[in-house]
């Protein structure tokens, strides 16, 4: 097994591991020894699909905007369960991120006055949300990457996938890494490590990410035994392409979109009377999902999806060119529907995980619910949580999320490494079992279809652990899970070759979906109430006296384990939650 041995591995691609590495690069004077293992070539990683902008306070002056009320917004969107300090580093960090892009070469809109534009999102009190086109991601990722590639100390392994997380007495000491081109077998033996790997919504059968948004980071951790932090909050994004799942950004309604049901009616107005369509994604999800069940939703014949119209007529042909261009040529190349003539049909799909790895306020990853954190290691980006979103994240405010603790991130561990001579010694016989994972995999000859199990779990998942939840949804939901995890042990392999195995590669990531999941839904089971993306018939109300806490999820030799956290009040009392 071939050991690598660097200062800093960087396990994701994505805005957040980037942007760390490149803060990290700079830190140190460009002399730390820094690896970007990614499963994917980089520039697929899942940020390149972001539609919409980054959010952040640039002109007060010009809109009445403030720090405080960007934090405001972020703090209600969240439903009271944000950690208010973590949202206060945030919005007062996020106005330098948009500035770094733009220095690095991101071509944001601008108006008259050459300042950069900003349009208006769910939940948000006033326009903040910079934005290039409704390719935003795209355009951050292609600067990170051109930076990335020219720093000599850092090297990218494209198809790398991680499938372990090597901790020593509370240390991280190093990833176990499958190359995917030869299946060869190495250990990236580091002195720290970030792990930016994005989130797990392909738990899900309709879902707006990527195949490869599997939650790898989350379920090396947890595997690992330590802790993820308030898994049961699955943002439902509510404008879904029909029967696709593509994400239409919520910068169509931010220019000025309606939602229509099959009556032609804009029924926002009986759900969120003053913002209407710009309403936070939750509260927007359950009003389409509501309108549904109450026979005011259209179908698709072919999947039997049933969604609703988001209308872009009027907004005429110049602004959707200038401004959606990208949500146009998706409508037409997959439906053959033109919105400057048609309306989309659409439905909330999952979207993004506010829950994730446990980590503190600087993205140092836990290995308990408070008091200990895990020597030389981080989380962040989308599978972190550092509970900047609670249970409900505000549009634009994850790319604000990504670059503010990629920065946070790569400084801090510059001022690690100033203190760590030498990286904790990597164990032979951590070495040797290693070794033998992948092969005992291979070697495996049972009766199953790992296929099948993917398909079952993300069947499950959408049909009982979706926008709204019921108990007994959730007790089946949990059976069914049980089921297909004691299925897995008796799956085979059809390829057991070297060369670009993909039937490993997908069982690896069934493999974490089904922690995840697990995770996810018993969470949800557990939590008593309704709130932000959580909401479950038998508790239609949110309860802040029993639960505005964050929930603490961990494996241990008996089961799964369940603790919980405070939630960090500075200045903002929960409040009713009023659009």
């Amino acid at each position: 097994m071939e050991i690598l041995d660097y200062d800093i591995v960087i396990l994701g691609s994505g805005i957040a591991g980037l942007t760390a590495a490149i803060h990290a690069s700079n830190a140190t004077d460009k002399k730390a020894k820094i690896a970007i293992v990614t499963k994917l070539h980089a520039m697929r990683s899942h940020s390149v699909a972001a539609e919409g902008g980054i959010s952040g306070v640039l002109y007060p002056e010009v809109t009445n905007d403030s720090l405080d009320l960007h934090a405001y917004d972020t703090i209600k969107g969240s439903d009271y369960l944000a950690d208010q300090d973590a949202v206060e580093l945030l919005v007062k960090n996020a106005p330098k991120e948009v500035e770094f892009f733009d220095h690095i070469g991101v071509s944001w809109n601008r108006n008259e006055k050459a300042q950069i534009e900003q349009r208006a999102f769910g939940g948000m009190s006033i326009p903040r949300t910079a934005f290039a086109a409704d390719k935003t991601g795209f355009f951050m990722m292609r600067a990170l990457y051109d930076e990335v590639v020219n720093l000599e100390n850092v090297s990218i392994f494209h198809e790398n996938f991680a499938y372990s997380l090597l901790l020593d007495e509370n240390h991280f000491v190093g990833l176990s890494v499958m190359d995917l081109a030869t299946g060869s077998l190495r250990i990236f033996h580091a002195k720290a490590g970030i792990i930016a790997t994005g989130g797990a919504s392909r738990m899900y059968d309709f879902t707006t990410t990527s195949h490869s948004s599997t939650g790898d980071g989350q379920a090396l951790v947890y595997k690992a035994g330590l802790p993820l932090k308030d898994m049961e909050f699955v943002q439902f994004h509510p404008t879904a392409l029909v029967p696709n799942g593509i994400l239409i950004t919520e910068a169509a309604r931010g220019e000025g979109g309606y939602l229509t049901n099959s009556k032609g009616e804009r029924f926002m107005a009986l759900y969120a009377k003053k913002q209407m369509e710009l309403a936070p994604r939750d509260i927007v999800s359950r009003a389409i999902i509501t309108e549904i069940r109450a026979g005011r939703g259209l179908r698709e014949e072919l999947s039997g999806l049933e969604y609703i119209h988001l209308d872009l007529r009027h907004l005429g042909k110049n602004v959707i060119d200038e401004k959606l261009p990208m949500i146009r040529e998706i409508a037409q190349k997959s439906l053959n529907i033109d919105p400057v003539e048609e309306p989309l049909p659409v439905r909330p799909a999952a979207h993004f995980t506010m829950g994730g790895i446990h980590t503190d306020l600087y993205g140092r990853v836990m290995a308990d619910e408070d008091k200990t954190i895990v020597d030389g290691l981080w989380a962040i980006g989308e599978c972190g949580c550092v509970s900047v979103h609670g249970s409900n994240r505000l549009g634009s405010n994850s790319l604000s999320q990504c670059a503010v603790w990629g920065r946070i991130a790569g400084n801090e561990i510059a001022d690690y490494l100033k203190k760590t001579a030498d990286a904790p010694k990597l164990r032979k016989e951590i070495v040797n079992a290693e070794s033998l994972k992948i092969s005992a995999i291979l070697d495996k000859k049972g009766s199953v279809n790992p296929y099948f199990i993917k398909s079952e779990l993300q069947k499950t998942m959408g049909e009982f652990v979706y926008v709204y939840r019921t108990k007994n949804d959730l007790f089946n939901a949990k059976r069914r899970i049980s089921e297909l995890k004691k299925m897995f042990n008796d799956i085979y392999l059809a390829d057991k070759g070297k060369l670009f195995n993909t039937n490993l590669r997908d069982v690896l990531e069934i493999d974490n979906l089904l922690d995840l999941a697990e995770a996810v839904t018993l969470c949800a089971l557990n939590r008593n109430e309704s709130r932000g993306a959580h909401a479950i018939a038998e508790y239609p109300n949110r309860d802040d006296t029993n639960w505005l806490k964050h929930s603490i999820v961990y494996k241990t030799k008996e089961g799964v384990g369940i603790g919980y956290k405070p939630v960090t009040i500075t200045r903002w009392k929960p409040q009713p939650r009023i659009y």
